[in-house]
């Protein structure tokens, strides 16, 4: 797609496919296993040694992940999980899935995170409600890492990172770093594998936990809740021949569960994605450096958005956002949208707070939380992608210097 010379479109986001990713996926369509096959287990074991943790469990897509992450706590009716406001609706609805309660989480209004402060506004409101809070899920947006774990061990909740947008990030963590989803003082860490993020499996997610006990429990709530393991079965005359041995066909369901399994299709693209992930991450830094250095003129209509401070020596950034002054601009955000849609240039917004969505306003009532709301309203994501050439970064400021220089 081009427009009169001012380049092809550039997406907010997008995949990057090679023709070993292709013959990689050609390989498995020729061989005997489409899905439930070897090629999962080695995706699995390949994402276990990049994150560091002793468990990952692939599933479907990041929701999915999400959800079986939230079974796997064995939340209860009365049971809440703060959640901050700024993130995308699953996060959310994956604990109404399970019949637990949401507390929204306010956040820093210049970094879209949820902070210490703000868990303990959520959890002494959730007390306030008659709730038990027994679990946060912070939310690691654009890649850069929130950092509540100390304050959610003190307050006795378990701790599931919703690291969709963070894979192969690092976060400090007293004098050393430890990679997103290790287990370091986490219980689970939930991965995206959307086309738009760090790598792509076309859909699919994953959980990583160094719990052996929280694995189990994923890989059973990921299939049916079906256990094939002889010690787990309580039916022992149908489990068991005469002889005492196991009945090769047999298999329990002491819990009930759901088909979110990834395919072995899907997985040979992943494997073969994760082979460059230092490459894609490497060039997605670059490309936020190049972007956070063009934009200093353009302050204070336009400036990126803040950094964490417990970001750690490599961000896996998933997304660029711009934080405007759209009063400053005399621009709208639609206005903004629409004037670079015209240069070819795509853009979103990331995202509306949860807690504004009907279901949430109709269940819990209408909440302040200010942070959310200040950083919603100058939010738009750029493009960010490995494919983004640093022309195609120039492209984009000059589209967005075009209108500074009209609103100065």
């Amino acid at each position: 797609m081009t427009d009169g010379g001012s380049g092809p479109f550039l997406s907010y986001g997008r995949q990057s496919i090679s023709d070993e990713d292709i013959e990689a996926v050609v390989a498995v369509l020729r061989g005997d296993w489409l899905t439930q096959g070897p090629t999962v287990d080695a995706f699995e074991k390949e994402l276990a040694t990049l994150t560091g943790a002793t468990h990952a469990v692939a599933c479907s897509n990041g929701t999915t992940g999400l959800h079986i992450a939230a079974a796997a706590l064995d939340l209860q009716p009365k049971d809440a999980v703060i959640v901050p406001s700024i993130t995308f609706l699953a996060t959310a609805n994956a604990v109404r899935y399970v019949g637990a309660e949401v507390v929204f989480a306010d956040v820093n209004p210049d970094t879209a995170l949820m902070e210490p402060q703000h868990l303990e506004d959520a959890l002494a409101r959730a007390k306030a409600l008659g709730l038990r809070p027994r679990a946060v899920f912070p939310v690691h947006l654009a890649g850069h890492p929130a950092d509540v774990r100390d304050a959610a061990r003190a307050a006795g909740l378990m701790v599931v990172e919703d690291a969709c947008h963070a894979l192969g990030t690092r976060m400090r963590r007293g004098d050393g770093e430890v990679t997103v989803g290790s287990g370091s003082g986490v219980d689970m860490t939930v991965f995206s594998f959307h086309p738009v993020k760090t790598i792509a499996t076309g859909e699919g997610g994953a959980v990583t936990t160094s719990d052996d006990e929280l694995g189990d429990r994923l890989r059973r709530f990921r299939s049916h809740g079906m256990v094939r393991e002889p010690q787990l079965f309580r039916n022992r005359d149908e489990a068991f021949s005469p002889d005492g041995k196991p009945n090769p066909w047999y298999y329990e369901m002491p819990d009930i569960g759901f088909n979110y399994r990834l395919t072995d299709l899907q997985s040979a693209l992943g494997l073969s994605q994760l082979k460059r992930i230092d490459r894609f991450i490497e060039r997605r830094e670059e490309i936020v450096d190049l972007y956070d250095r063009s934009l200093v003129p353009l302050s204070p209509y336009i400036k990126p958005l803040s950094r964490s401070k417990a970001s750690g020596s490599r961000v896996g950034w998933h997304l660029y956002v711009g934080l405007f002054d759209f009063e400053r601009l005399g621009l709208g955000r639609a206005d903004v949208m629409a004037a670079l849609r015209e240069k070819n240039i795509g853009s979103q917004v990331h995202y509306v707070p949860v807690h504004w969505q009907p279901y949430y306003v109709e269940r819990y009532g209408k909440l302040d939380l200010p942070g959310a709301a200040a950083y919603y309203r100058r939010c738009l994501s750029l493009p960010l992608y490995p494919g983004l050439q640093d022309t195609d970064v120039q492209r984009v400021v000059d589209a967005l210097a075009g209108l500074v220089k009209r609103a100065a």
